[in-house]
C-alpha cells in the first residue's frame, strides 16, 4: 500500500477538533478501517478512496508535507467535519516539528503564526510567562497519556498532545513540543499495529516530555530551527554512510567524516520518502559541486569545502556560496582515521556523537570481544527488511575468529550490546573489506573462508540485575496499560524487597512510591471513590523511569571500565 505523506501536527489536531462529539467516539474505529483504504499517487499528493463515491485528497507542498488544513479535502457531504478526513489525517505520519532540509541554505528564523488557531496562546504582555503555561499544558497532556496507557489512549489523547505541542512551539518550547509530537506519533503506531512501534521508544519519549515540563525553566527555550554559521575551509576524511528512515515519513542518508581537529562532521540528504529512498540519497552529490556522492565520501573518500556553513552539532549545510573539490581520503587503519580506534572504549562513552570506535574479534558464540573493552552482542540499528543490517550481521557473526574494526552506537538500555553501523575486516584475499552495513548487502564472497577456531574464555556480555530489569519492565508496563496496570502490579509488593536485597535502595524507594501512588484511591465522607492524584502518580512513575535509566547507564559505564 502506498504510504501517506506526513502532515503537520496542527492539521491533524484541527481535523479532530472539527468533529462533533458523536463522531469523536468513532474516530479510533475509523482510523482502523482507513488502513485498508486504497491510496493513489497524484502529481501533487495522494487520493485515498474511502468508498466508491468518497475520496480524501491530500495535497503536499514542495517539502512533501501536508502543511495546511485546506490541503486535506474530502468529497463527502459532511466535509470537512467528517470521519473520512479525520481518519486519514490521523493515520498519516506526523511531520517533524521545525524540520529543515539538512543540506540546504541556512533558513531564516521561523516567524510566529499570527492567525488564531487551535492551541494558540492569545496575545499577552511580553513579560507574561508563556513558557510556564505551555509547559503545564504539555505536562497535563503527557500525564493523561500515562494514566490511560497505550491501551486507553485514542484520538482524543493524541489531539490533546498535538494542541499542547502547538502552544509550546509558539511559546518557544520547541524541544518539548517536538517530543510531544513524537509521543503522539508513537501512540498512532501502537493503535495501528504498526510493526515499527517500539514500546521502549515511547517510554523514553514520554519520560523526556514529563521531565522537561515538570519544572519548566528558561533552559527549555530553544531556537525554532537549527542555526548554521559560516566556517573556514574544511578538509574532511570520510568514515561511513548511515541510512536514515524515520517514523515521521522521512528517509535519506547521512555521511560521517573526520575533520583535522578531530571533530566529526556530517552531510545529509533527508526528505519525505520511504525506506527505499535511503539508497537513492546515498548516491546524491555532496554540496558544493564536487563529483562525489555521499556514499563515495563515506567509503574512504576525501573532500575540501570552502565557505561552508556548520551547525553547533557538526552538520554541514549546503548554502549557495559553498564550493567543494574531491581530495585524497584515508582507510580506517591510516592516519588520521586510525586515531579514532586508539581511544580506550571507556573514554569514548561520553562522546557527543554517541559513536564508539572498537576493534576486536568475533567469538565462537557470536559475540564481539573488544580490545581493551567488554564483550558485546552485535545488534542491528534498524530491523526493517529494506535495510540489510540484520542479514549482514548474521553473516559476520557466523565467522568466529574474524578480526573487526567497527563503528557502532551505544545502546544505553542494553549495556551488553552495540548497534553496529559499519565495519572493516580482512577479505578472502587479505585486502580489507569496508562496508556500510545498512546500505551494502553482503554475501559469503566478502568474507574469508571458515577456519578452525579454538574457543578462548572471555567475559559474558553485561546483563542487568534481575531486580533492576523488573523495575524497568514495571515502568514499561505502566505506559502500556496505564494506571490500572501499575495498581495491579502494586498488589505484589515483592519488587521493593528484591531491589533492596540487591543493594538498590533508591530503586526500592522508587518502586514503593510508584506502587503507593498507583493504588492511592481514597473515599469521601459518603464512601464514594475519589479520583486519584494524576500528578503524584506521574511524578512517581517519572522518578522510577529516571532511576532505571540512570542505573542502567551506570552499569554500562562500569562494564566498559572493568
Amino acid at each position: 500500500m502506498t504510504a501517506l505523506p506526513p502532515v503537520t501536527a496542527e492539521v491533524a489536531a484541527a481535523a479532530l477538533d472539527l468533529l462533533p462529539a458523536r463522531l469523536r467516539k468513532r474516530v479510533d474505529g475509523a482510523v482502523a478501517k482507513a488502513a485498508g483504504w486504497p491510496v493513489e499517487v497524484t502529481p501533487d499528493g495522494v487520493v485515498v478512496r474511502a468508498a466508491e463515491d468518497t475520496a480524501v485528497t491530500l495535497k503536499v507542498t514542495g517539502t512533501g508535507v501536508v502543511m495546511h488544513a485546506d490541503d486535506a479535502v474530502c468529497s463527502c457531504l459532511l466535509a470537512p467535519a467528517c470521519l473520512h478526513r479525520a481518519a486519514v489525517l490521523s493515520r498519516a505520519p506526523l511531520a517533524e516539528a521545525a524540520s529543515e532540509p539538512p543540506a540546504s541554505e541556512p533558513p531564516e528564523p521561523a516567524a510566529v503564526d499570527e492567525e488564531q488557531g487551535p492551541g494558540r496562546i492569545p496575545d499577552q504582555d511580553p513579560s507574561a510567562d508563556w513558557p510556564a503555561a505551555a509547559a503545564r499544558s504539555l505536562w497535563e497532556a503527557g500525564v493523561a497519556v500515562l494514566a490511560a496507557g497505550v491501551a486507553g489512549s485514542g484520538a482524543v489523547h493524541r489531539s490533546r498532545l498535538l494542541h499542547a505541542s502547538h502552544s509550546a512551539r509558539l511559546a518557544g518550547l520547541h524541544r518539548p513540543s517536538a517530543t510531544a509530537v513524537r509521543v503522539a506519533r508513537r501512540l498512532g503506531e501502537a493503535r495501528g499495529d504498526d510493526p515499527a512501534f517500539r514500546l521502549g521508544e515511547l517510554v523514553a519519549d514520554l519520560a523526556e516530555l514529563l521531565e522537561s515540563t515538570r519544572l519548566p525553566n528558561r533552559t527549555a527555550l530553544t531556537p525554532a530551527r537549527r542555526s548554521y554559521t559560516p566556517a573556514g575551509p574544511l578538509r574532511l576524511y570520510g568514515l561511513f554512510t548511515e541510512p536514515v528512515v524515520t517514523a515521521s515519513g522521512y528517509a535519506g542518508a547521512t555521511t560521517y567524516a573526520l575533520a583535522p581537529d578531530g571533530s566529526l562532521r556530517t552531510i545529509s540528504d533527508i526528505a519525505p520518502g520511504a525506506a527505499d529512498r535511503a539508497a537513492q540519497a546515498a548516491n546524491s552529490r555532496v554540496p558544493g559541486g564536487a563529483a562525489l556522492s555521499l556514499r563515495e565520501l563515506g567509503d574512504g573518500g576525501g573532500l575540501i569545502l570552502t565557505s561552508p556553513t556548520v551547525s553547533a552539532d557538526g552538520r554541514i549545510g549546503g548554502g549557495s556560496e559553498v564550493r567543494s573539490v574531491r581530495a585524497q581520503g584515508a582507510q580506517w587503519h591510516e592516519a588520521p582515521l586510525d586515531t579514532l580506534w586508539e581511544q580506550p572504549p571507556a573514554a569514548q562513552l561520553d562522546a557527543p556523537s554517541g559513536l564508539l570506535f572498537l576493534a576486536g574479534t568475533l567469538t565462537t558464540d557470536g559475540t564481539f570481544a573488544a580490545d581493551g573493552g567488554p564483550t558485546l552482542r552485535l545488534a542491528a540499528p534498524d530491523e526493517r527488511l529494506e535495510l540489510p543490517y540484520a542479514e549482514n550481521l548474521r553473516l559476520l557473526t557466523a565467522r568466529p575468529g574474524l578480526t573487526l574494526r567497527i563503528i557502532g552506537r551505544v545502546r544505553s538500555e542494553h549495556p551488553g550490546s552495540i548497534a553496529v553501523l559499519a565495519a572493516v575486516w580482512p577479505g578472502p584475499d587479505g585486502v580489507p573489506v569496508r562496508a556500510d552495513l545498512g546500505l551494502r548487502r553482503l554475501n559469503r564472497t566478502h568474507l574469508p573462508p571458515l577456519a578452525p577456531v579454538t574457543a578462548v574464555p572471555h567475559p559474558s556480555p553485561a546483563e542487568l540485575p534481575v531486580a533492576l530489569d523488573l523495575l524497568r519492565r514495571t515502568v514499561d508496563r505502566t505506559v502500556a496499560g496505564g494506571r490500572p496496570v501499575a495498581a495491579w502490579a502494586a498488589a505484589d509488593g515483592d519488587l521493593p524487597h528484591r531491589l533492596r536485597a540487591a543493594g538498590l535502595t533508591t530503586g526500592a524507594d522508587c518502586a514503593r512510591a510508584l506502587a503507593d501512588a498507583a493504588a492511592d484511591r481514597r473515599h469521601d465522607a459518603l464512601g464514594r471513590l475519589l479520583p486519584g492524584d494524576p500528578d503524584a502518580f506521574a511524578r512517581a512513575w517519572l522518578a522510577a523511569s529516571v532511576y532505571a535509566r540512570t542505573a542502567t547507564r551506570s552499569l554500562l559505564t562500569a562494564s566498559y571500565r572493568s
